[in-house]
């Protein structure tokens, strides 16, 4: 099984927005919900900001994108593999019900 890093601290609640471009160019603002790192690879939950606070709008997706770095400059990239995007999915949700004491109706 896989160690999970859990690094919680003060810096944790506040929140930081990052912009990324996706596949079409445009340039989409994401709040970086949550870092983890699992098998020694840092990881990101980031969901879309929006400066409307709507309560009405739909806006719980999560996204999961792995850090990366080329010629000493990290980035963040799409996970393209399906067993690995799997791991960190199940991480991810693992780490944040526990954080908000989610328990699943069976």
């Amino acid at each position: 099984m896989s160690e999970i890093e859990k690094n919680m601290s003060e810096e944790d609640l506040d929140y930081e927005l990052i912009d990324l471009e996706d596949e079409d160019g445009n340039t989409v603002t994401f709040e970086i919900f949550y870092r983890l790192e699992l098998d020694g690879a840092p990881y990101y939950a980031l969901t879309p900001y929006s400066e409307d606070e709507n309560p009405d709008t739909d806006d719980d997706e999560i996204f999961f994108l792995k850090e990366m770095e080329s010629d000493g400059e990290k980035y963040l990239d799409t996970i393209d593999n399906d067993d690995e995007y799997q791991r960190v999915a199940n991480a991810f949700f693992e780490l944040f019900s526990e954080m908000f004491d989610y328990e699943e109706n069976e």
